[in-house]
């Protein structure tokens, strides 16, 4: 796929630097499949996750991770092509050796992922599908795109979803350098379950030391949170109890979105 550069929108600020592989191959047929597999129809569909942390170059397996993406589907009254992914995640490092949960590692505090929101909107133009997100508060507010990235196809009856990010900008902490690579294989008809594969190279967890990292990732959808593993329900029902759900309007995101004195 061929690259661009293009500018990404952070904040009040534009910066320069987002490469990115441009996408295409769409038609509104796989634009309903995306949406409908990716967010559901409104009611909250959940993605479950599993894979590992990798030291780079050396391939040392430095933790297992785990989390769930927990969506709803809304779309544009005024246009059929245009649809909004309100959503939240949350991801948890594991030793590898146990299994248990990080608390901490070489008596750093081990921090996990949470995000409390993220807002997607899709729109469909031509064979492309620009997409755009804001996610963070306050003045960490961070609103991405319209990117067209993602590239669609059918291979044989599954709908497959390609979507490559190349990040390299300045931030207030210095240089930000990272690739993320999702794929989405969507099964005919409907039927499940629905796969993702995900990677990412960029910087390690603070927590597990300085360095890069390989992160692989393969996910499913499934229909509820009472669906998901036992592992993550524990983690989501005693410590992440706010991504039981995912946001359930537009005003539970504006709200998330103001500054957070506790985050800023």
């Amino acid at each position: 796929m061929r690259r661009i550069v293009i500018s990404v929108v952070v904040g009040l600020f534009i910066l320069p630097g987002l490469a990115m592989a441009e996408g295409g191959g769409f038609d509104e047929e796989l634009f309903e499949i995306f949406l409908k597999a990716r967010v559901g129809t409104g009611k909250p569909v959940f993605w479950y996750s599993t894979g590992e942390v990798y030291s780079y170059p050396g391939g040392k397996l430095l933790a297992r991770m785990e989390g769930i993406d927990t969506a709803r589907l809304v779309r544009d009254t005024d246009d059929p092509h245009t649809a909004y992914q309100l959503s939240r995640k949350t991801f948890v490092y594991r030793d590898p050796v146990t299994d248990e949960i990080f608390r901490e590692v070489n008596g750093k505090k081990a921090s996990h992922i949470k995000y409390p929101y993220q807002y997607i909107t899709y729109k469909l133009e031509g064979d492309k599908l620009l997409t755009s997100v804001e996610q963070g508060s306050g003045v960490r507010l961070r609103k991405l795109g319209p990117m067209d990235t993602m590239a669609a196809q059918r291979l044989g009856d599954v709908a497959q979803f390609a979507a490559p990010l190349f990040l390299n900008f300045e931030t207030p902490r210095g240089k930000y350098e990272a690739f993320e690579h999702y794929d989405f294989f969507i099964q005919p008809g409907g039927s499940m379950p629905n796969q993702l594969s995900w990677m990412r190279y960029g910087d390690l967890p603070p927590f597990l030391g300085p360095g890069r990292t390989i992160i692989h990732l393969v996910g499913w959808r499934v229909e509820s949170f009472d669906a998901l593993p036992e592992t993550i329900k524990a983690w989501v029902e005693n410590e992440a109890q706010l991504w039981l759900q995912p946001p359930k309007d537009m005003d539970e995101i504006r709200e998330l979105q103001k500054p957070n004195d506790a985050a800023e």
